[in-house]
């Protein structure tokens, strides 16, 4: 199977949401077959694991355990990544916090721990599989609430997950791992 490049994207941190050094990757169009047991075909040998099947989730939330992969069944949506309700529109700076993030049929996200995330919208009866990384760790739900002084702690236990050895799509020799780990490093090479 030819790789497809994931598209990356970086989400800072905010008050109430850890975020993470680690991108945002988005696989568009990488399914060629949605029916969950084949998306499961896919992902699971690559040792992510399925965490449950669902439908659109309005409320923000994030996870500090583990990463979170998303496989699209069908329909589309529209996600906030990396902002919560209690965050301001903008930060000190004047940008935006967080982003949107639209996914259809077909394609695979990987939510870093860490990151906020909620369906803002959604078409087509969308559904999905969502698939956590290979540590053996239940999945925690973390909705933003926590001061900001909790947050760089929480921030802290998401940048110590190990990096998955695994890509959830392309197995060992995809780019998830390459990636992540540039990310790390030149985060450290930045805060020394």
């Amino acid at each position: 199977m030819a790789q497809v490049e994931p598209e990356i994207y970086y989400v800072a941190p905010t008050p109430t949401s850890p975020n993470s050094v680690f991108p945002l990757l988005v696989y568009r169009n990488v399914l060629k077959h949605t029916a969950p047991e084949d998306i499961l075909d896919t992902i699971e040998p690559n040792g992510w694991k399925k965490g449950g099947q669902w439908t659109t989730y309005k409320i923000p939330h994030y996870h500090t355990t583990v990463h979170e992969t998303y496989g699209i069944i069908r329909g589309s949506s529209t996600y906030s990544m990396g902002k919560t309700d209690f965050d301001p529109e903008f930060n000190e700076q004047g940008q935006e916090n967080g982003l949107k993030l639209h996914v259809s049929v077909g394609d695979v996200f990987v939510v870093p721990a860490g990151v906020s995330h909620c369906s803002l919208d959604s078409e087509g009866d969308y559904e999905f599989i969502g698939l956590y990384s290979p540590e053996d760790k239940q999945f925690d739900m973390n909705m933003g609430k926590a001061p900001p002084e909790r947050t760089k702690i929480l921030a802290e236990k998401c940048e110590n997950l190990p990096i998955p050895d695994s890509d959830p799509i392309y197995g060992k020799s995809g780019p998830l791992p390459r990636i992540w780990k540039k990310a790390k490093v030149d985060a450290k090479s930045i805060t020394t």
